[in-house]
């Protein structure tokens, strides 16, 4: 049984995970779905009601629109009246603190108020009678009250009502019959010199300052206080009063006929009909049936899934990475989608869903990217109250997406596709507005604002491609052109170490990516990978043709063998070298397949040659493959050897350039070296006139400019 582990593990644990994944999303695309009912009808105001005469099945109140609701609950916050307590234990410490700081004041300053000092009747003193009118002051406003209001009441007029709580009993006052903190201080310190000046100047004067040494303020803190625990509960109870619904619709009344027009207030009814129905069906006796409802409509959308990349992506299909992550994307939209039913009045349009086709055709193709765009609209119109208009807008922009951003090279490419599909959202909406309501007021402002959001959000889209390429190791042509570029450290290496290799490299791609603009391959990663085919050599640079000096060929003190496996040894040393600079594996495919299986032909028939009675050991010239699996790698394997073939030609004649392009692509297909390539006769058919093309480019004749003759002078007579 062990023993035969590993082939079922071969044969059977691909399929196995890819199954598990897709239980898992409809699992969890199931799970997130609302578990009610689902309304039988779809409308839009202003539009006529499509179905036919309705007429109610059952009692149902009319409920209140969120825009009532909110109204009624504005004016009970307007004119709710807060509970306050008074605090009967201030007014007492305060007069006892105010007390001993006085006398603590005069015992310390009295000399500093010498005309304060004298009687001011045969009983006391000024100072007697100052301590005795602030504290008559003091009790006066602590006994109507110094009231601390909270910032949401700050600014109100002085008819402004409150619930005074003393004794256990709560009674209306208005808040002109209390002091504020900054009225309260101006009160007892107007009031204690008023009560005495009158005698002489030169007593107000120095009454005013003692006052102010006083500090007074010290001594005024509110003692009627807010009632945090209360106001909450009785706010809420008052909200709970609030009623709901606004009226009721009996069983077999009329609610609109065909063709009528969608008004308003038969929305509302419509509306109330929808939420009644749908709460009727979420009863724990229709639960599971609308469970198993749903899971099955999952369940088929997801098989439609796995049969499009069976059909039409069978390499992604075979790929565990590529599903994975095509599922993990589809499921985070899905997830954000499912947050309208978490928040109320969430604005289901700040979603960025137009992130889920640019990151797929970003990896994949438009084709795929639309489809599973599409699927996601439509699972997450289940979270919405008006399927069809989401859809509606959601569909266009989700192409403008798929047209504006098809090769994202530059971030500028990002933000004019935000832009684009920005706009794109605005005017769908505008149209559908004015085509529902046939008035521009009807147009909700808040909506330009999502859109916005929308089109702000979609800027993630840079981040998230970098992190989903490290995640999953996907390769995007933002990456590719960093990787293009000859300041990266290992090209900038070898154009120093080898030369003639670097300017071969960027000779291959300039080709290579001519034909995968023909042949609509991936033109980026055929140039990055034309870039890095040969970065093996830069561990021998001199055993190789382009980069020796004329007259110093190495290769000549080395036997056919050694000089084969040197030369095949240069795909081996590329791998380590792409592996140490973390190269990605897409562009190690392009080292590992560029010369296939085929031979170092020159040291193989030279040994041949020079060896006639000898048998060839045929896998020491053979390079270890494997051969080109991709149209990329199949359309650089080509380039790579017509390039360096055409270096030798002695004559760059158009006939002598069409039979190296014939003879080299022909010598690779008897070779069987593109078997395994998804790329068709025709199409090789097609490179071959572009390798021609190019190379007459490259290579054509120049004319020869004639020399200006020597005027011969005549002799002098």
């Amino acid at each position: 049984m062990l023993e035969r582990f590993p082939h079922f593990k071969s044969k059977y644990f691909h399929p196995l995970v890819r199954v598990i994944f897709f239980m898992i999303a409809i699992g969890i695309v199931t799970y997130l779905l609302p578990k009610t009912g689902k309304f039988g009808y779809e409308y839009i105001s202003g539009l006529p009601w499509k179905h036919q005469t309705l007429i109610a099945p059952f009692d149902f109140p009319i409920y209140k629109t969120n825009a009532e609701l909110k109204i009624e609950n504005d004016s009970l916050i307007t004119h709710y009246r807060p509970y306050f307590y008074k605090d009967t234990t201030k007014k007492r410490e305060v007069l006892a603190r105010f007390e001993k700081d006085f006398n603590k004041t005069v015992s310390s300053q009295k000399s500093k108020y010498p005309n304060l000092s004298k009687s001011y009747n045969k009983d006391t003193s000024y100072f007697g009678f100052i301590k005795k009118a602030i504290k008559e002051g003091l009790g006066s406003i602590y006994n109507s009250g110094i009231i601390l209001l909270p910032d949401q009441y700050i600014g109100v007029e002085d008819d402004f009502e409150l619930m005074l709580v003393t004794g256990g009993y709560a009674e209306p006052y208005a808040l002109s019959e209390m002091y504020l903190q900054t009225q309260a201080y101006q009160n007892v310190s107007t009031t204690a010199i008023r009560a005495i000046v009158g005698d002489a100047g030169v007593i107000d004067q120095q009454l005013t300052q003692f006052i102010t040494d006083l500090e007074l303020n010290n001594y005024i803190e509110p003692n009627i206080i807010y009632d945090e625990e209360r106001n909450p509960k009785e706010i809420a109870n008052l909200q709970e009063n609030i009623s709901l619904t606004s009226g009721r619709v009996l069983a077999g009344q009329r609610i609109i006929d065909q063709g009528e027009i969608v008004k308003d207030n038969t929305v509302k009814v419509l509306d109330s009909l929808r939420k009644s129905y749908e709460s009727k069906l979420s009863t724990s006796s229709n639960y599971y049936f609308i469970l198993a409802g749903q899971l099955l409509m999952v369940t088929l959308i997801f098989i439609t899934i796995l049969l499009f990349l069976y059909y039409f992506r069978n390499d992604v299909f075979k790929s565990i990475n590529s599903i994975g992550f095509i599922l993990l994307i589809t499921l985070i939209m899905v997830g954000l989608a499912s947050l309208e039913k978490v928040f109320e009045d969430f604005p289901f349009y700040i979603i960025p869903f137009a992130i889920l086709p640019i990151i797929i055709r970003t990896f994949f193709d438009s084709r795929l990217a639309f489809f599973m765009y599409v699927v996601t609209i439509l699972i997450s119109a289940f979270f919405t109250e008006n399927s069809f208009e989401f859809v509606f807008i959601q569909i266009p922009a989700g192409l403008v997406a798929l047209f504006s951003l098809f090769r994202m090279v530059r971030r500028s490419h990002i933000v004019r596709a935000a832009i684009l599909i920005t706009i794109t959202y605005s005017l769908f909406y505008i149209a559908l507005s004015l085509w529902r309501e046939g008035d521009f007021t009807s147009i909700n402002v808040k909506m330009f604002i999502y859109f916005g959001i929308n089109g702000i959000m979609l800027l993630m889209v840079y981040p998230l491609i970098w992190i989903f390429e490290r995640l999953f190791g996907f390769l995007s042509d933002v990456t590719l052109v960093e990787l293009s570029d000859t300041n990266h450290p290992i090209l900038r290496k070898m154009a120093e170490a080898c030369p003639g290799t670097f300017q071969h490299s960027i000779q291959v791609g300039n080709l290579a990516q001519e034909v995968a603009y023909r042949l609509n391959a991936n033109p980026a990663l055929v140039r990055a990978g034309a870039m890095y085919h040969d970065i093996g050599k830069m561990a021998s640079p001199m055993y190789f043709t382009e980069n020796q000096a004329e007259g110093l060929n190495p290769h000549s003190e080395l036997t056919y063998e050694e000089s084969a496996r040197v030369v095949v040894n240069h795909i081996e040393n590329g791998v380590k070298m792409a592996l140490k600079q973390k190269l990605p594996k897409q562009i190690i495919d392009f080292i590992t397949t560029h010369q296939g299986t085929t031979k170092t032909w020159y040291f193989y028939n030279s040994f041949i040659n020079d060896n006639p009675d000898k048998e060839a050991d045929v896998s020491i010239f053979t390079y270890p493959g494997p051969t080109p699996f991709t149209k990329e790698t199949a359309i650089l394997m080509m380039a790579d050897s017509i390039e360096a073939a055409s270096r030798s030609l002695k004559k760059y004649t158009d006939d002598e350039i069409d039979k190296l392009v014939e003879k080299i692509i022909d010598k690779q297909i008897e070779e069987d070296q593109f078997i395994n390539a998804p790329i068709t006769f025709a199409e090789i058919t097609e490179a071959k006139e572009v390798f021609k093309t190019k190379l007459k480019n490259i290579y054509h004749a120049r004319i020869e400019y004639p020399k200006i003759k020597k005027k011969k002078q005549k002799k002098e007579l």
